[in-house]
């Protein structure tokens, strides 16, 4: 890592943790731990849940896998589409008992 990348990296973690202090300074300590557990639980759940769109998105194009799904007559960006609706179907991740996480609420948005 280079100095420019180690000062940004500063820079960002001396920003975050002003942005947790004027958080918590407005919140009562008691309040303020809903906040951040809820935040931890959203994390690990969007976590879980990208690790198994990763697993589907490979086993969709693995043939020897049952959720294979052959491209056909599809151009490469209808099979793409496709895979990427299909990666929506809630009973994937309710299967491997993975909670649903809909885009709006995934922790990358």
């Amino acid at each position: 890592m280079n100095k420019a990348e180690q000062e940004f990296l500063k820079d960002l973690d001396k920003k975050l943790w002003s942005a947790a202090d004027k958080l918590r300074n407005n919140l009562d300590a008691a309040v303020y731990k809903h906040v951040v557990l809820g935040l931890i639980f959203l994390k690990y759940v969007s976590d879980a849940f990208e690790e198994r769109r990763q697993e589907l998105r490979k086993q969709f194009r693995d043939p020897d896998h049952d959720y294979y799904i052959p491209q056909d007559d599809m151009s490469d960006d209808e099979y793409e589409e496709f895979i990427e609706e299909e990666l929506e179907v809630r009973d994937y991740y309710v299967a491997k008992n993975v909670f649903w996480v809909p885009p709006l609420a995934r922790w990358e948005v």
